[in-house]
């Protein structure tokens, strides 16, 4: 199974909804699929599921989320559960549900991560808790991929959650904030890239769990037009987009010379989707993704083609990521 965490240090680029609809997707491709939520706010859950059985999922004893599947290492009674739950969204899509409580879990990860170095075994099986469920849920789901939703930090959660990743893939919104999320997130990755590699040559002789490679590996970036602003010119979008290839290159991909390349023709992008909003509305209603509705949905007309069109986008993507990662095999 390949994992690839969906990270932004920018917010409100249409990151949830991303990895939503290409869990859909690569289900309607026949490939099984594992989301992680790993977001404590929970949104990329609340897609997939519905608010009673969110409140069922919160509220029992043994609650059904990632925290709850964790709880035991982060309070000293035992490891992480043999068996995490997993919500059977379909036959191809499981979930890996998140709720608030999760961010409670912070501070232990920020204090366990530099015990690493001195070779604790504990250390390492907190800061692994994430990796070593993710591993799980897909060996029981028989899972070909795992999607994994983070929040828009660099704090120790993210860290954990990304060294649980083969690869990363940006999303951007055509604006300067998400620039400067590029120059943030590549150093980031490589500082622990390396950090974590540091840390493995220092685990203890008899630790009984597999540790992930961390290698987070860019796979690329989608420039997103969820977040467009009405108010301002196309001329001004146009503008954040030229420069996305070589800000990528640089921050991203760690490469000195930049070429100077136009974003259509450049091959770390993988997609540049389209604006959807007048169907997200519809698509949250009937709870379903934005390719799937129908005219009882209220679609007709031209959401109609909107659909059709929003369907042949993300089956694109979906088939690109896929290509990259056989290529990468």
């Amino acid at each position: 199974m390949k994992t690839i965490a969906f990270f932004n240090n920018k917010g409100g680029v249409g990151k949830t909804s991303l990895v939503y609809h290409l869990a859909w997707m690569f289900g309607e491709l026949e490939r099984r699929v594992v989301a992680v939520d790993l977001d404590p706010q929970a949104n990329l859950s609340g897609m997939f599921l519905d608010e009673s059985r969110l409140s069922e999922l919160w509220t029992r004893q043994d609650k059904k989320t990632i925290d709850g599947d964790i709880a035991p290492l982060f309070e000293g009674t035992g490891d992480i559960a043999d068996c995490p739950h997993l919500e059977r969204v379909t036959d191809r899509i499981g979930l890996l549900a998140s709720d608030l409580a999760l961010s409670r879990r912070e501070d232990e990860l920020s204090a366990q991560w530099p015990k690493c170095l001195d070779g604790d075994t504990r250390a390492f099986r907190v800061t692994t808790a994430f990796a070593r469920l993710i591993a799980r849920a897909g060996r029981i789901f028989e899972a070909e991929l795992a999607l994994v939703d983070v929040g828009p930090n660099l704090g120790a959660m993210n860290r954990a959650a990304l060294i649980a990743s083969d690869y990363v893939v940006v999303p951007l919104a055509p604006d300067l904030f998400s620039l400067q999320g590029l120059r943030n997130v590549g150093p980031t990755l490589k500082t622990w890239r390396h950090a974590w590699k540091e840390r493995v040559r220092n685990k203890p002789r008899d630790l009984q769990i597999h540790l992930p490679a961390g290698d987070m590996e860019p796979l690329g970036y989608i420039i997103m037009r969820h977040a467009i602003r009405l108010d301002r010119p196309v001329r001004a979008f146009a503008r954040w987009i030229e420069q996305i290839p070589g800000e990528y290159t640089k921050s991203v991909m760690g490469e000195e010379h930049v070429p100077s390349t136009q974003h259509d023709d450049d091959g770390n992008r993988l997609a540049h989707l389209k604006d959807y909003r007048s169907l997200m509305p519809m698509a949250q209603e009937a709870n379903k993704p934005m390719f799937m509705l129908k005219p009882a949905d209220g679609v007709i007309g031209a959401h109609q083609r909107a659909v059709q069109s929003c369907y042949g986008d993300f089956r694109n993507l979906a088939r690109d990521i896929i290509k990259r990662l056989d290529k990468n095999k």
